[in-house]
């Protein structure tokens, strides 16, 4: 056997080897972060299922040691409902109110202060203001 042939055989162990412990590795973490959210749901929650239907929690139970949830669809008049498993979520959507509330924008400096600053910065008058002096 020479050098090329013993590194090839090294390298197939190696990777027959590796390859399942690191899919093995990723998947433990994805079922587990999938296992938080199922166990975080509750009533209120705007959730996405699995077959792209959206909607809101109105109900969370066990039946035969399975979570099963329901969820209100739709608007207005043309309200449903689904009982579907709790893994039939795809995802918990984010609650907007929350958004605005964290990430409320900074007030925008008015055109007047933004002229003022640049009038400062440059050492000159605006024409309106040159008018309003005459």
């Amino acid at each position: 056997m020479d050098a090329t042939t013993i590194v090839l055989l090294v390298l197939i162990v190696v990777l027959v080897i590796v390859y399942p412990i690191m899919v093995s590795a990723r998947n433990k973490k994805e079922r587990q972060k999938y296992q938080e959210m199922t166990n975080s749901l509750k009533r209120g929650d705007k959730v996405l299922t699995a077959s792209g239907v959206y909607g809101t929690i109105v109900d969370l139970h066990m039946e035969d040691d399975k979570k099963i949830v329901t969820i209100e669809t739709g608007m207005g008049n043309n309200k449903g409902y689904m009982a579907i498993d709790a893994y039939a979520i795809y995802t918990v959507l984010p609650d907007e109110n929350a958004q605005t509330q964290e990430t409320k924008p900074a007030e925008a400096p008015k055109e007047d202060d933004n002229i003022k600053n640049i009038e400062e910065a440059v050492g000159t008058k605006s024409s309106k203001k040159k008018k309003e002096e005459k």
